[in-house]
């Protein structure tokens, strides 16, 4: 693979008591890549997003963001450095419009702090950036409208676009199909898409849909129990003998 990678774990561990969470983890990030994360339920991968965003600290490793040490940097400064973040249930201000909920995403992208936000110094023309990934996200919404009136589906596909408002280079992306229709699931890939073809933005994907990560990865890493079992391109990942025994629990003979 060529390049440098704009995001990188070395080695990295994490612990809660005697279960281990993160067991020597090492694989690169790519600008402009969708990177598939998978493993069975509790391999540790939502604890690898929260070591990335800086939500957890390792015990042990170092993690690397375009060439500079973040390990022990914040969640807040490596969210200003361009590592942005969704999670498996969409996080937003409940009771607040959604143009406010979009605003927190511009604010960051453009560099505004919380004083400037506060009073009353806002982004300007970002709506036509949204209007953009609306279209791929397929549907509109009113801008003052509560944020809650939005559709479960509408809601976890607005939490990408409010990441790609921040301007990230690198996106931490926690299974966006979870609770989507087909057609949801379509556009969700299509924003990915977007982000990796158009904003050159390297893409980390934690996500069940087995079609959808086939489909839109083209590098694919698989934990489980902690400790990277297999790394490669789809082919390689589907035909991986470790990685059918992890998931299914026999071998190939079986």
């Amino acid at each position: 693979m060529t390049g440098k990678p704009i995001l990188r774990l070395d080695d990295v561990s994490k612990r809660f008591g005697g279960v281990v969470a993160a067991d020597e983890v090492t694989f690169s990030v790519f600008p402009g890549r969708i990177h598939g994360l998978i493993g069975p339920n509790g391999a540790g991968k939502s604890t690898l997003m929260n070591l990335i965003s800086g939500i957890y600290r390792p015990d042990g490793g170092r993690i690397y963001f375009d060439g500079r040490d973040v390990t022990d940097a914040p969640s807040h400064k490596r969210a200003v450095m361009g590592i942005g973040r969704t999670f498996q249930t969409p996080r937003f201000l409940q009771r607040s419009s959604i143009r406010d909920n979009l605003l927190l995403g511009a604010d960051l992208g453009s560099g505004y702090g919380y004083t400037a936000s506060f009073f009353g110094r806002k982004v300007t023309g970002f709506e036509d950036y949204v209007e953009q990934l609306l279209e791929i996200a397929g549907f509109t919404f009113e801008w003052e409208d509560d944020i809650s009136s939005l559709p479960y589906g509408q809601r976890k596909l607005l939490e990408i676009i409010r990441s790609l408002l921040g301007a990230p280079r690198v996106m931490l992306v926690d299974e966006p199909a979870a609770g989507l229709n087909s057609r949801e699931i379509e556009n969700a890939m299509g924003l990915l898409d977007f982000a990796a073809k158009e904003k050159n933005i390297g893409i980390l994907l934690i996500e069940h849909s087995m079609d959808m990560i086939m489909n839109i990865c083209r590098d694919i890493v698989v934990i489980n129990f902690g400790r990277v079992i297999a790394a490669g391109t789809p082919a390689e990942i589907q035909s991986n003998e470790d990685v059918i025994v992890a998931y299914l629990g026999r071998n190939l003979e079986a």
